[in-house]
């Protein structure tokens, strides 16, 4: 009896522990299916974007993926149509089988990256997407980019998931629902047959309580390294803007002040960052050298430290060059955001109306206590006094100012007669009092 005993207890001690080893390998089961690859295609579709996608590809072809999903949300291709139709042809027949996922909600995918559906394996959009504007097909060998009953209202209109579905514009049955998170892009893939071969993307196990959980396969995501990514970035019509403005901007603060300092250095990079965004977008020329042209007739008020004439026709100019400045794409306009033009004629007005000026008046002045020795001495006209410039006095420059009636020619000297705040009153060596001292004598006996 003992010995029975102790046998059933062996034999309920092996069944628990074969029960709990099994167990552990069905839920881990998942992990042992071939991986799923997702990289993430967002923003314009530029010459690095397309560079990247070429090599997700490869990598997926070349690796273990079972299939590769393009996370796409973009507006918009910069690129030639004959590059995207070779990125078309790459995706039609490249080795792995492709999905295109337009999410997550409020993605859109336009213009020439929309037609990138028409030759994937699977499509699949989530909640709140849209497509369309899709314009004229790419030619691409083998395959005729068409939506259905929808293609000719995506040429020139958009639609959402639901009409998507209902005229056959996406190539993945869903539920009414869509796909509305990349997980369950991953789950819809499980028991497709493309390329020859039955995707395995889910296991399903039983739960603690009975119920049944799917488990999806381990899940690989990829994006633009941090140097294309920053190049990407900069190459989109918001950033290329500001960039560039707050260059040019910086550069010319550089020039009105001594030496070379971080403004000079940070507006730099800014011009050479927005130089290569204007460069990869859509852009007119003239509506550059107007907003070039804006900003030199801005700054030439900036050294006379007054707003003026000049600062008028400049700002009117620069709002004309910021409204015009990038060219639509396929119907889609790639103009800044209302939000991202205030900022910038905004953030231009306030720097060369208030900002810079006030800088000017600064840089050119010292404090006047203890400077009394300075009347009666002689300074140089740096440029022209006529009432207002600047002069050399000493080792420093000073703004002056002289009478209309008396104005004083570059390089030239003039006397120092009075000090006004930070401004030196002067006059020309000839042609007015010879003497200051000789004139306030006068005047203090007149008053005697």
């Amino acid at each position: 009896m003992r010995r029975l005993l102790t046998a059933v207890l062996a034999a309920m001690a092996a069944s628990a522990l074969w029960a709990s080893t099994a167990g552990a390998q069905d839920a881990s089961d998942a992990s042992q299916l071939a991986p799923v690859d997702v990289f993430e295609v967002s923003g314009l579709i530029d010459d690095i974007m397309v560079d990247e996608i070429v090599e997700a590809i490869e990598l997926a072809s070349a690796g273990d993926a079972q299939a590769l999903i393009l996370q796409m949300n973009s507006r918009a291709a910069v690129v030639s149509r004959s590059d995207m139709a070779r990125l078309a042809e790459r995706i039609h027949t490249a080795d792995v089988p492709i999905a295109i996922w337009v999410g997550p909600s409020g993605s859109r995918a336009y213009g020439l990256p929309a037609q990138l559906l028409a030759v994937a394996d699977v499509t699949g959009m989530a909640p709140g997407t849209r497509i369309g504007r899709t314009g004229t097909p790419l030619t691409v060998p083998g395959v005729e980019i068409e939506f259905g009953q929808a293609t000719e209202q995506l040429r020139s209109g958009t639609l959402g998931f639901q009409d998507a579905r209902r005229l056959g514009a996406l190539r993945l049955t869903t539920s009414d629902e869509g796909v509305p998170v990349l997980r369950n892009m991953v789950f819809a893939l499980d028991g497709l047959t493309l390329g020859g071969q039955v995707l395995d993307t889910v296991v399903e196990r039983l739960d603690d309580d009975g119920g049944v959980v799917r488990d999806a396969t381990t899940v690989r995501f990829s994006k633009l390294d941090a140097l294309p990514r920053l190049l990407h970035t900069v190459a989109s019509p918001p950033v290329t803007y500001l960039l560039f403005t707050i260059g040019l901007a910086l550069l010319i603060f550089e020039f009105f002040t001594a030496g070379v300092g971080v403004a000079g250095l940070v507006g730099a990079v800014s011009a050479v960052l927005g130089s290569y965004g204007l460069g990869a977008l859509p852009v007119r020329g003239w509506a550059i050298a107007l907003l070039i042209v804006a900003m030199l007739a801005l700054a030439i008020d900036v050294q006379v430290g007054v707003p003026r004439l000049w600062t008028g026709i400049g700002l009117a100019a620069y709002g004309v060059a910021s409204w015009t400045l990038f060219l639509p794409v396929d119907g889609t306009s790639l103009r800044p955001s209302w939000i991202t033009l205030v900022a910038g004629i905004g953030g231009t007005a306030l720097a060369f109306i208030v900002g810079m000026p006030s800088m000017v008046r600064t840089r050119f002045a010292t404090p006047t206590i203890g400077r009394e020795w300075m009347v009666g001495q002689m300074a140089t006209a740096v440029g022209p006094i006529d009432p207002e410039g600047i002069v050399r006095l000493g080792d420093a420059q000073w703004r002056a100012r002289t009478n209309r009636a008396t104005p004083i020619p570059a390089g030239t000297p003039a006397r120092v007669v009075a000090i006004d705040g930070i401004t030196l009153e002067v006059e020309p060596e000839e042609g007015a009092a010879r003497d200051y001292r000789e004139r306030r004598s006068k005047g203090g006996d007149s008053a005697s």
